[in-house]
């Protein structure tokens, strides 16, 4: 049988654990430390082409840190600014850097040499942008966890713009509570075709037509993925961070993504809070944003964990 990404995590969760007083010795798994404590993470985007790990703040005033893939150091990419702030990211292919503003209600654009290209603000008032995912056509869509909505970023002659793409309500319920996380994580499916959302608070996953618009519950086997925040598709397999569920689900995504079979559900250390990860080069990075501890116990080391893939 073969191992899994989360077959690994079950054998090193103990050294997970322990990491926070492993001492420089830990550093040999490249697992990336920031440059200070005290910092509650959230999103994290990739630049395949320039191999760069971008990692955004929630309490930095949209801190945003940058390192290169591999060598287990983040530092200050972009510094705070009053007002901003950092959920979700995502990289295009010509190094565009996106990133949710959560509670700022607004997307911001950076070019890879780090030129602030936008600032697009939704207008709603509550409007929380969570993730966010380019998709091959070079469209950017955008989860709002507090209002039932959809986003849509691009670039046009005119510049750049956000639009309302999707009015999710006639199907997606939202809890009445906007402190309540609704729709969180998002990708697009390798052929193009769809958008999948999670939906935390109730534990639902969506398909959504890129075509139609066309939103679909897509029939899980086993449990409601609460508290889903992170996804990552590769393949049919999704992986699905339930940050204070304190586990990572494991999917087999069948026919046209309508179905998802359970392939394995693993915990997560309990000194740990994983909001998102994303893929590359071979290992799963995951966020420990340290959410639900004091700023005293988010640590500066080993705080975007690097597991390698079989």
């Amino acid at each position: 049988m073969r191992r899994t990404v989360l077959a690994l995590l079950t054998t090193v969760t103990l050294a997970m654990t322990t990491a926070l007083t492993a001492g420089p010795a830990h550093a040999a798994t490249r697992d990336y430390d920031l440059p200070e404590a005290g910092v509650f993470l959230e999103g994290i985007g990739v630049d395949d082409r320039a191999g760069l790990v971008y990692v955004s703040a929630t309490n930095r005033s949209g801190t945003i840190y940058r390192g290169e893939v591999g060598s287990g150091r983040l530092d200050v990419w972009q510094g705070p600014t009053p007002g901003d702030n950092g959920r979700g990211i995502d990289v295009d292919d010509r190094g565009r850097v996106f990133v949710a503003g959560g509670p700022s209600a607004e997307v911001r654009v950076f070019s890879r040499s780090g030129r602030l290209l936008a600032e697009l603000p939704t207008g709603e008032p509550g409007s929380f942008l969570n993730d966010v995912r380019v998709a091959d056509d070079g469209s950017v869509y955008v989860t709002d966890s507090s209002l039932p909505r959809i986003w849509r970023v691009r670039q046009t002659r005119a510049g750049w713009t956000i639009e309302l793409w999707r009015d999710v309500s006639g199907t997606i319920t939202y809890t009445p509570a906007l402190t309540d996380f609704d729709l969180g994580g998002i990708v697009t499916t390798p052929d193009g075709d769809a958008l999948l959302t999670t939906q935390g608070t109730t534990g639902q996953l969506w398909r959504i037509d890129l075509r139609t618009r066309r939103i679909t519950e897509v029939a899980l086997d086993g449990a409601p993925l609460v508290n889903a925040d992170g996804i990552v598709l590769t393949g049919r397999t999704l992986y699905v961070v339930q940050n204070f569920s304190r586990q990572i689900t494991e999917l087999r995504l069948g026919e046209r993504w309508r179905t998802a079979r359970t392939q394995d559900v693993v915990a997560t250390p309990a000194d740990r809070t994983f909001t998102t990860a994303k893929l590359v080069g071979g290992r799963l990075l995951l966020v420990d944003s340290k959410f639900g501890f004091t700023p005293a116990q988010a640590v500066a080391e080993d705080r975007v964990v690097a597991l390698k893939r079989f």
